[in-house]
């Protein structure tokens, strides 16, 4: 997996217990248990390929 390609920036948010727990119990279910930021970058994604406007 790896650290993220390098023409990308950091971005830092403050998240509730509850939200990062609900964060580590979707990464238990991936086969390879990414990382927490990892994680959300696929939740990220999903949510914009979903909601993408065409």
């Amino acid at each position: 997996m790896g650290r993220p390609k390098l023409d990308t920036h950091p971005i830092t948010v403050r998240l509730s217990a509850e939200f990062i727990q609900m964060i580590d119990d979707a990464r238990k279910k991936e086969t390879d248990l990414p990382t927490r930021p990892e994680m959300m970058r696929r939740m990220m994604e999903d949510w914009f390929e979903k909601n993408a406007q065409d």
